[in-house]
């Protein structure tokens, strides 16, 4: 059974750093896309960063409002999405979900929550 749990997330200041992690479980580390997703308070949820497979390159995408600021990467001996995120800025507030597609089946994880005041 595919499982995605995520963790990381907290409060921080506009400018701070913080790196979300994604476990994986269910499926054979380093394959398929994974994507960051998050959700602010009253809005629909938004796509944020996406890595291919390893076997693909792991390369990246990034949604424009987070490019030069959020890295995301693999580490496949944990099964592991991170999502490195610095400079943060108050609109980057949301719950940050990781995503996967297995067998035309879409899984979510559970969200963390990243909040970003002074």
């Amino acid at each position: 059974q595919v499982q995605l749990v995520e963790s990381g997330g907290g409060l921080v200041q506009p400018g701070g750093s913080l790196t979300l992690s994604c476990v994986g479980s269910g499926f054979t580390s380093g394959t398929g896309v994974m994507s960051w997703y998050r959700q602010a308070p009253g809005k629909a949820r938004e796509w944020v960063a996406v890595i291919s497979p390893t076997s693909a390159g792991a390369n990246t995408l990034y949604t424009d409002s987070v490019k030069g600021r959020f890295t995301i990467s693999r580490d496949d001996a944990r099964n592991t999405v991170h999502l490195q995120m610095k400079n943060l800025k108050p609109e980057d507030t949301a719950v940050y979900y990781c995503r996967t597609v297995r067998d035309t089946i879409i899984y979510w994880g559970q969200g963390t929550q990243v909040t970003v005041s002074s």
